[in-house]
């Protein structure tokens, strides 16, 4: 009998704990039971509406800037330097002197000729006046004038010399770095300095042979500096100067050449720019930011915001995203044209697509907002 009592109450206590633990399980497993009904949490994205608008037609490329005058100044006749009369970087006038080699012996011997030219001169005149009062011979007067004309060109050989030693920019234009000093001895055809153009420069780039059509001497072009040509600052409009009339038989691509101002001095020879020829055509296309644009091995995709269907709870999220595969052709600034998969007027997810997968439940939440542009402008840049 004394056993029957704590029998008793362990029953109890164990049956109590049974009928906790139930019920636990029980709750865990209506919880899951509602959980699976419900779904997953839904995700919060940001989202705008793909607009349809009109795009002109343009061919991008990659190009390099070449001067459009552009030389190595050096000099033609041995010597030693006796004046410098630049500084590197230097804008530079047509024959300013830029280099003096030492010309003390070929001044001296200048002197010298100029002399006997001289003399030469009067001998001549003389015997021109004794000539025509028949006082001298013909064979004396004939004499004369060649001494004359020897002594004068010995003068003018002397003096080409001379100039020869004289270092002139050929052109107007910015000089480069100087790389020689007074007293060095240079050999013929030492670089001294180099010489640019200012005002215009080409730039070399190349296309698709498929493109020969729209690619005529005088199509505008846009050079810029940054990523994007589509306006802004570090943009430069030129126009096609030259075709090379012979196709590329590795590339299958046409070498093309064109004229930029260059507006302050911005652009330098052997810089690389991006390249817009301007097509004379404009076409209707469906855009979207291009932050919208998931990228992946398989295929270029978009989440589509639709609503969702049989919605029965009223906590149930009411969108829901719809993985689409789209066709992407050209960028414009932070936009992208969607040639296929997107209709204008679709509701797309532009921040937070990374986290979502086909059929997704969504909430979304624009209140905080990117501004793509066309013509982006980073500030501080």
């Amino acid at each position: 009998m004394r056993y029957l009592v704590p029998l008793a109450v362990l029953v109890a206590i164990v049956a109590g704990l049974g009928t906790v633990k139930f019920r636990q399980i029980q709750t865990l497993l209506h919880a899951k039971e509602r959980a699976e009904k419900m779904g997953p949490p839904p995700e919060v994205v940001g989202t705008t509406v793909a607009a349809e608008d009109s795009w002109e037609g343009t061919i991008a490329a990659v190009g390099t800037v070449a001067a459009v005058r552009g030389v190595a100044v050096s000099n033609e006749s041995p010597g030693v330097v006796s004046a410098i009369h630049f500084e590197s970087g230097q804008v530079v006038r047509a024959g300013q002197v830029l280099v003096e080699l030492d010309t003390s012996v070929e001044r001296a011997q200048l002197a010298s000729a100029e002399a006997k030219k001289q003399l030469a001169d009067l001998s001549a005149g003389r015997s021109r006046a004794l000539a025509e009062r028949e006082a001298a011979s013909k064979a004396q007067l004939d004499a004369d004038e060649a001494q004359l004309k020897t002594s004068s060109a010995d003068f003018g050989a002397l003096k080409a010399q001379i100039d020869r030693k004289t270092v002139r920019a050929p052109f107007a234009g910015r000089l480069g770095i100087r790389n020689v000093n007074l007293g060095q001895y240079l050999q013929p055809g030492t670089p001294v300095t180099v010489l640019e153009s200012l005002g215009s420069v080409y730039v070399d780039f190349t296309v698709p042979q498929q493109y020969l059509p729209d690619v005529k001497v005088g199509t505008p072009v846009r050079v810029a500096l940054k990523d994007t040509v589509a306006g802004g600052a570090g943009v430069f409009t030129g126009t096609i100067g030259a075709v090379d009339p012979q196709i590329d038989s590795t590339t299958r691509s046409i070498k093309l050449r064109a004229s930029v101002p260059n507006q302050k001095d911005k652009l330098r020879p052997g810089m690389f720019v991006n390249v817009e020829v301007v097509r004379n055509q404009k076409s209707r296309v469906v855009t979207a930011p291009v932050t919208a644009v998931v990228h992946a091995s398989y295929g270029d995709s978009v989440f589509v915001v639709e609503p969702a269907a049989n919605v029965e709870a009223s906590d149930k999220p009411a969108k829901v995203a719809r993985q689409q595969f789209v066709r992407i052709g050209p960028t414009r600034g932070d936009f992208v044209a969607i040639l296929d998969g997107v209709k204008a007027g679709q509701e797309l997810v532009t921040a937070g697509a990374f986290k979502l997968r086909n059929g997704s439940p969504v909430v979304v939440n624009n209140s905080i907002k990117l501004s793509p542009a066309i013509a982006p402008h980073v500030e501080n840049q």
